[in-house]
Parts: C-alpha cells; sequence; structure tokens
C-alpha cells in the first residue's frame, strides 16, 4: 500500500508535524490547534520561534534532499552566512 514505507516515522505525544510539496510544513496539537517550531537551547531559552523557523526549516530540508538526489547528499545545508557556519563548527545537532 502506498505510505507503508513510511510507517518508521517517529510521533509526538502532543503535536503533528505535516508537509505538503507546495505547502511546506505544518505544526497543529493532537487537539487540532495550530502550533509552531522553535529553536531553543539546552538550558530552554527561546531564541526563534514561528513561522519563519518552519520556512527555514522546510528550506532546509528541501535543499539537502535536492542535493541528495543530484548525488551530493553528503553535504551538509546550513541556513546560515558563511560567517555563522564557520562559528557552528561540528557542533551537535538535534
Amino acid at each position: 500500500m502506498i505510505g507503508d514505507q513510511y510507517q518508521d516515522i517517529v510521533s509526538l505525544g502532543n503535536a503533528v508535524i505535516s508537509a505538503v510539496s507546495h505547502e511546506g510544513l505544518t505544526v497543529q496539537l493532537i487537539n487540532g490547534k495550530p502550533a509552531t517550531l522553535a529553536v531553543i537551547d539546552p538550558s530552554g531559552k527561546i531564541y526563534e520561534a514561528g513561522s519563519h523557523v518552519c520556512e527555514v526549516a522546510w528550506q532546509t530540508s528541501i535543499a539537502s534532499y535536492r542535493r541528495f538526489l543530484i548525488g551530493k547528499g553528503h553535504l551538509r545545508i546550513y541556513s546560515a552566512e558563511d560567517s555563522i557556519r564557520m562559528q557552528l563548527g561540528r557542533a551537535r545537532y538535534c
């Protein structure tokens, strides 16, 4: 059946993240209310939140997938300028 290959996607307990190619990411609570993504450090401080975080996450994911399709999937895709990328180094992500 179509969709069976996605059974390994891990679900969240209180929210649903969906994606449509022409809409990008959508985040909803399990009660149907809209939610958003945020960038939060280990101590809980919120640095970025809102629809622009969803948009950047979506665009970064698409860029990574496109690189994979053209045979350059081993490259890391950043959503930051060169100067910021240099500061990031090899930090552990999500």
